[in-house]
């Protein structure tokens, strides 16, 4: 590494703390830990970055080394957005770094081929199924899942980060939310048309394949406690969707378990089954991991209300994804006095379809879910938006139009 590209990743780390000392971003630490405790005044607001990070953090990268790049969009990803957008994602007062953990279910590592654009940015993938009939390819469930940590490698980046600006700002072994999606991985391995035949077809081998596959995330997490990698997140660390891990709770003596954690779960896959189907075939292999967890944040794109009297009852439920595609009003008079919070994601078509913001549609759409939320605690994380036509004044824009509504508006 050059001199000039580690001067150029001092600079940012000096920023990042100067962002973080700020009163503003103090203000809405505690804002977010207010909210986690279902006492929040305000919904907070996040606009995930990383789909578009193409148009908002790339051009920002001036090291020429490859390694240099990598560490220097890790710190510009840390204040991007507070710096671009002035939403409420927090910035941490230092370098946060996950323990490198792998899983590989049943040993297979499901191969994919991506289409990219002539900029680099991914346009579309399809795996490639190992399971073309469920039966005859039994035994490929029948292998076991491979996990661990390689505190080697984490290690050394932890040396290297140091190295480069440990004495501005700290590095921290993190933990974020635990992560699980079962039935991401059975599309993966067979697709998903296969796999709602598979259910019809061969419903205890279906049965079977799903207890295998909560067996090995129970295995797996339960071999992250006992290699002690497990870290209290109860603050800057990721739930996944966009949400944030602040709780406000004391620090724990002793070993960190898996019940100390946030998890995070989804089923996408299973939009297509009935209600019925879900709780037979899906649920129990769900409920045997989130049973894990001490909170729980559930949920991305699918809609959640049809499947809402089965997964309700998932333990320790504190966040609830609230999709494009789902019931506003059935799962806020399911939401309101729960002490599950509405994680709400807007349609990612009014900020992330042409070039200008359709300010009076955005508002209105907005307006809809503050106007329905009322009572519930509410937070905005907006996903999925894979171009903003490079103009970041336009998602400025969006945020302000969100704050300006809740400041009209909402009755928390």
């Amino acid at each position: 590494m050059n001199n000039k590209d580690r001067e150029r990743l001092r600079y940012l780390a000096n920023h990042q703390l100067e962002i973080a000392n700020s009163p503003k971003n103090l203000e809405r630490v505690e804002l977010w830990k207010r909210h986690n405790m279902y006492k929040g005044e305000r919904p907070p607001i996040h606009i995930e970055v990383g789909s578009f990070a193409h148009e908002a953090i790339n051009p920002q990268l001036q090291c020429e080394d490859e390694q240099a790049r990598w560490i220097e969009y890790k710190l510009i990803n840390n204040f991007v957005n507070m710096e671009l957008f002035d939403d409420d994602k927090v910035v941490p007062p230092y370098f946060q770094q996950t323990y490198d953990i792998y899983f590989t279910l049943f040993g297979h590592h499901i191969k994919q081929t991506v289409v990219k654009k002539d900029d680099g940015t991914e346009m579309g993938h399809q795996f490639e199924h190992i399971i073309d009939d469920l039966a005859d390819d039994f035994d490929k469930i029948l292998q076991p899942t491979i996990y661990g940590v390689n505190k080697e490698s984490t290690m050394q980046k932890n040396a290297l980060f140091n190295d480069i600006f440990g004495d501005i700002l700290p590095v921290k072994l993190v933990s974020d939310g635990l992560y699980s999606t079962p039935t991401q991985h059975v599309v993966h391995m067979m697709g998903m048309e296969n796999m709602l035949y598979s259910m019809y077809d061969y419903p205890d081998e279906f049965k079977e394949m799903m207890d295998r596959i909560a067996d090995s995330y129970v295995a797996y997490f339960k071999h992250l406690e006992s290699e002690n990698v497990l870290l209290q997140n109860k603050s800057f660390e990721w739930v996944c969707q966009g949400s944030l891990a602040f709780y406000d709770e004391p620090d724990k003596e002793g070993q960190i378990k898996t019940t100390d954690l946030w998890g995070f779960m989804d089923s996408q896959e299973t939009v297509g089954i009935s209600p019925e189907m879900f709780r037979e075939f899906i649920f129990p292999c769900y409920h045997k991991i989130a049973s894990m967890f001490g909170r729980l944040n559930y949920g991305c794109c699918e809609p959640v209300h049809p499947h809402w009297d089965t997964i309700k009852t998932l333990p320790n439920l504190k966040k609830v994804s609230i999709s494009p595609w789902c019931d506003e009003d059935f799962m806020a008079e399911q939401l309101r006095g729960s002490g599950i919070i509405y994680h709400r994601k807007p349609n990612p078509t009014f900020l992330g379809v042409g070039a200008n913001l359709d300010e009076d549609a955005t508002r209105k759409h907005i307006e809809k879910t503050i106007k329905t939320a009322r009572g519930c605690k509410l937070e905005f994380a907006q996903r999925d938006v894979y171009t903003v036509n490079n103009d970041m004044n336009k998602v400025r824009r969006f945020v302000e139009i969100i704050r300006e509504s809740i400041d009209n508006h909402w009755e928390g």
